[in-house]
């Protein structure tokens, strides 16, 4: 499988901040490469230096096997480009937008098809700023698809969208690469990387601190599972005695999550539910949940906020 993206050492400084501090990654032909991180982990710094839009400081970068900053005007030809803040004029169409940077590129894709694909049909001739979120996405999607390129670069996609239009444009990320196209993107959303990425590499403080299928960082978490539960009122410390060796309770409120280790001998849900029954504790909205892609983002960034 041929390799798409080839980062070595990519360091990256603003003054004091140190954005990407020696980075190394590959991503392979036809892959959804995920990168996640916090605010500020580096992730737009790295995504723009494999863009040719800003210069590392050192590292070797090639992406399509050229360096973009020697080679940045065939790179744009070859990739499509979806950029954490984009706009457009606010009267000007669809149509518009579309006809106007397909001719910015000698072999341009068909817009028009392009304009059915990604249901903008019915707003071909509706102005950018009577878009939805979600319109104007697929929009900048369309946009980044006009060269036919091999790479196409989405960062934070989904960022401002509500549920629904998100998963019509997970649809669509989907589709892309169902045309054989190779995906690198950005996000902050670790429902969005577990669903989409073939592998996500996890930024944090310009370092990455792990790299893997979404599956396997799971796995190798070796996570707790969790049972949810809502009362009313307080739990009696009689239950919360009677709890199994390595199980834990974190109470919010009414809400109830009892923490415990995968692989018991008996199941941590069969536990709770006979320990309620057993104290005639009334509960509702009880669920079991297992680790996932966040538990593993948590646990190596922290959970306190970034600014």
């Amino acid at each position: 499988m041929e390799t798409i993206v080839q980062v070595e050492g990519l360091r990256k400084v603003y003054g004091a901040t140190v954005a990407v501090d020696g980075i190394s990654f590959a991503v392979d032909e036809g892959e959804i490469f995920g990168m996640v991180g916090p605010n500020g982990a580096g992730k737009t710094t790295t995504i723009e230096c494999l863009e040719g839009l800003r210069k590392p400081d050192s590292g070797t970068v090639r992406v399509l096997g050229v360096d973009p900053q020697l080679e940045g005007q065939t790179l744009c030809l070859r990739t499509g480009m979806q950029l954490q803040q984009s706009n457009l004029q606010d009267r000007m169409k669809v149509w518009e937008a579309l006809d106007l940077y397909a001719s910015f590129y000698p072999k341009a894709a068909d817009w028009k098809v392009l304009l059915a694909q990604l249901g903008l049909e019915e707003k071909r001739n509706a102005p950018f700023s009577k878009l939805s979120g979600g319109q104007k996405q697929r929009l900048f999607i369309a946009l980044a698809l006009l060269p036919d390129p091999p790479l196409v670069f989405l960062d934070e996609l989904t960022t401002g969208l509500d549920p629904q239009a998100r998963h019509v444009t997970w649809d669509l990320v989907r589709e892309v690469r169902g045309r054989g196209k190779t995906i690198f993107m950005t996000t902050h959303f670790m429902e969005e990387a577990e669903k989409l990425c073939d592998r996500v590499a996890i930024l944090d403080h310009g370092k990455i601190v792990a790299l893997d299928t979404p599956a396997n960082l799971i796995s190798n978490l070796g996570a707790e599972e969790r049972v949810v539960f809502s009362v009313d009122g307080n739990l009696p410390e009689a239950f919360t005695q009677a709890l199994s060796s390595g199980s834990r309770l974190e109470v919010q409120g009414e809400r109830v999550v009892v923490h415990g280790k995968n692989g018991r001998q008996v199941p941590l849900v069969a536990e709770v539910v006979s320990l309620l029954s057993t104290h005639g504790i009334r509960f509702r909205d009880l669920r079991t949940e297992q680790p996932n892609l966040e538990d593993v983002f948590l646990n190596l960034t922290g959970r306190e906020m970034r600014e």
